[in-house]
């Protein structure tokens, strides 16, 4: 056995007992199908459907439907959950109808990235392997899982209160990170299709202000979630706070900048324009002064 098919079978456990530990702590004080708790349910069809979809990826040797799959379970959990805890107030509305205009819009710019690419080459090393192929799969699974958990745990919590500071706050927050993606991606995607462009690094419009502002975006926009959460999180439930700590963590430690910051200075490193770029522009805090 390969020493990377081995990682990946010692990993595989790890990820589930997280995904159960997470389930089990936003459990607490929640709605129940019987004696099955909602936010449990939720968190075991975030790892069902990445499972399920696994088979057909690796028979195909295929990557193409991983991001749009992300997406689409995001939207299946969401929404099962939001139907499975029976009457909703505003606060789960609220959450429902934020989480779903994100990942509805995450998943259709990715699909059309990785559409336009042909593939993403994240998983060429990956795709032979059933046990490391399984595995990313998996953690996609623990993604959605620990990304979702503040607006599971809104949705689900037997705590009911109404549309307060918190709400119109965490709203307003989410607001700004959800725009600030939207725009810095809208604005990449314009420079790459311009020809003139070709082999260029972006250092306009936000991308002036931040060398990664639809990351800064995207955790904005979790904070705003937890936000939203707070005024009924209980007991274990407070676990939900790991939802924009796990975003945070995730874009800027594993795997988002530290990758894209690594495959821009092979490609611009030593440049003079792209190494006053870095020096002059934050990683991820927008400076607007």
């Amino acid at each position: 056995m390969k020493k990377t098919d081995r990682n990946a079978l010692l990993a595989l456990p790890a990820i589930i007992l997280v995904g159960v530990l997470v389930g089990l702590a936003g459990s607490q004080g929640g709605a129940r199908v019987g004696n099955v708790p909602v936010f449990a349910l939720a968190v075991a069809l975030a790892f069902i459907i990445q499972w399920i979809v696994f088979i057909p990826a690796f028979l195909l040797q295929s990557e193409k439907f991983f991001d749009l799959t992300g997406s689409l379970t995001y939207i299946t959990v969401i929404t099962v959950t939001l139907i499975m805890s029976g009457a909703p107030d505003a606060r789960a509305i609220l959450v429902f109808a934020l989480v779903l205009v994100w990942a509805a819009r995450l998943g259709t710019f990715l699909f059309r990235r990785v559409k336009k690419a042909g593939k993403d080459d994240r998983f060429d090393e990956i795709k032979p392997s059933l046990l490391s192929f399984l595995n990313v799969w998996t953690i996609q699974g623990l993604w959605i899982t620990l990304t979702l958990a503040a607006a599971l745990v809104a949705i689900t919590s037997s705590t009911r209160k109404g549309i307060d500071v918190f709400a119109i706050l965490g709203l307003l927050i989410w607001i700004l990170g959800f725009g600030i993606e939207v725009v810095a991606d809208l604005q990449k995607s314009r420079f790459n299709a311009n020809p003139a462009n070709k082999g260029k690094f972006i250092n306009t419009g936000l991308w002036s202000r931040s060398r990664h502002p639809n990351y800064f975006g995207e955790i904005t926009l979790w904070v705003g979630i937890a936000v939203i959460a707070l005024p009924v999180l209980q007991g274990w439930q407070w676990v939900a706070l790991i939802s924009p700590l796990f975003v945070t963590l995730l874009l800027t430690k594993v795997s988002g900048i530290p990758l894209l910051e690594e495959k821009a200075d092979k490609k611009w490193g030593g440049q003079e324009d792209y190494e006053a770029y870095k020096k002059k522009t934050p990683v991820l805090i927008p400076k607007f002064w």
